[in-house]
């Protein structure tokens, strides 16, 4: 993906908190609706072969609306489905510029299998509609005996147009998925990345984790939708028949809850296996608060198998939204944090350049020395600790990797825990790389 850095722009760190926040909300949209199409596909196709294979009027009419609930319209799908990816690539390949771990590959297979399988579930759910109109027509007492050969000819082709266009479905969003999950999780454990090779980064443990957590988490989400939009049908008495409201309400809570139950098992997994330096306090914070609002969400859960209502099916249903963000929120938070260091590189670069663009630090000269012993003195000495670490023990890790150590004292970020944050010095780009070149050749001559 090198062609993608031709059309990279230096970015502030304002600039790169944007787009952080902006990340944030395509995931918002992207992975909860994903999500729900993917449940629905499966239970959808699930339903209709038990339809046709036990002859089940029921179960084919709970396919084909799981599939229209699930699906809402063929713009929505693009809109929520394809664009969101597009955008991320976009994102990700400005805030990983110039790194060496990248997830563009996997974004980009990513993009190409959810549109390959939008068009394939788009097409499942239109034959399931083509199904209906010739199962009726086939039903007729037609006098013609060849018009009916071809009606039924044509309704068994529909029907097994239908299953493949939904099993290739399911196929390309599996892998999709997997590709998207790889792609958001090589961030979030930035530092302690080390696969070695395209395959192996997919079958890394963080992912595979996060992988299961998030197909857990569709079909449980698909379960609250359903449950929710079916008993707002039923509220506004648009669905009479009480047989089949009670078999869809008995499957759908079944479905629900089987999955639900293994959610909290790997969202502890994810939690404890991330890296030290990416699990703060917010991202704690935030992956607990996923589980409570989960927890609550089985409260509803169990009240619905009590007694079924709209209010408590809303309930569940936006628990498990709020659940699943709090989620995200927690892995961007890791992200931000995973990748600080990094986006302080990019900070610095866009400030050399901003500042050669402006002209600055050609004509004056800088005297290092001079600004260290006014801006750093005060806090560092070479061979013992002060206010912050002594030169000696830190500088080793910056030889040979001088653009590190300038972002650093551009934007300093809290590494140490024995140690306070290191505040803003304030220095602008040529005086923050004189004085790392000069700790650096100081350092190299004190040796």
């Amino acid at each position: 993906m090198e062609f993608l850095n031709n059309f990279v722009l230096p970015q502030s760190a304002e600039h790169i908190e944007l787009l952080h926040y902006m990340l944030l909300i395509l995931l918002f949209l992207f992975i909860p609706f994903i999500s729900i199409v993917f449940g629905g596909t499966i239970l959808s196709i699930v339903y209709d072969r038990k339809g046709s294979k036990e002859n089940s009027n029921y179960h084919s009419r709970l396919a084909k609306e799981i599939i229209e609930i699930t699906t809402i319209s063929k713009s929505v799908g693009f809109i929520l489905g394809v664009a969101p990816v597009f955008t991320a690539i976009i994102i990700y390949s400005q805030l990983l510029h110039n790194s060496e771990i990248t997830n563009l590959n996997y974004l980009v297979l990513a993009l190409l299998s959810v549109t390959v399988a939008l068009i394939f579930i788009y097409s499942y759910r239109y034959s399931l509609s083509f199904n209906n109109i010739f199962t009726s027509i086939s039903k007729k007492d037609l006098s013609d005996r060849i018009v009916l050969a071809d009606v039924n000819k044509l309704s068994d082709e529909s029907q097994r147009i239908s299953q493949k266009a939904g099993i290739f479905g399911v196929v390309f969003l599996f892998i999709g998925l997997w590709f998207f999950v790889t792609a958001i999780t090589i961030p979030s454990v930035y530092t302690n990345w080390n696969a070695d090779s395209f395959i192996v980064g997919m079958f890394s443990w963080d992912v595979v984790s996060r992988f299961i957590f998030y197909l857990f988490f569709a079909l449980t989400l698909t379960g609250g939708m359903i449950l929710f939009t079916f008993l707002e049908d039923e509220k506004k008495k648009r669905i009479k028949d009480e047989e089949y409201s009670l078999f869809v309400k008995q499957k759908i809570i079944r479905v629900t809850f089987y999955n639900a139950v293994f959610i909290p098992l790997f969202l502890l997994i994810i939690l404890f296996g991330m890296p030290e330096n990416s699990l703060t306090g917010t991202v704690f914070t935030y992956s607990i608060f996923s589980l409570i609002l989960l927890f609550f969400g089985y409260h509803f859960l169990y009240l619905l198998t009590k007694q079924i209502k709209g209010t408590t099916a809303a309930l569940l249903f936006f628990a498990l939204i709020f659940s699943i963000a709090a989620f995200i929120i927690s892995d961007q938070k890791a992200m931000m944090t995973s990748t600080k260091f990094h986006s302080a590189i990019l900070s610095a670069e866009f400030d050399n350049y901003f500042a050669e663009l402006k002209g600055e630090g050609i004509i004056i000269e800088i005297n290092a020395a001079e600004l260290y012993e006014v801006r750093c003195a005060s806090c560092h000495k070479w061979d013992q600790k002060l206010v912050g670490p002594a030169h000696n023990d830190v500088l080793p890790k910056y030889l040979g990797n001088e653009a590190q150590l300038v972002a650093f004292i551009r934007n300093p970020v809290k590494i140490d825990p024995e140690y306070p944050p290191m505040p803003n010095p304030g220095l602008k780009p040529n005086e923050a790389d004189a004085v790392a070149k000069y700790l650096l050749e100081t350092y190299e001559s004190r040796k």
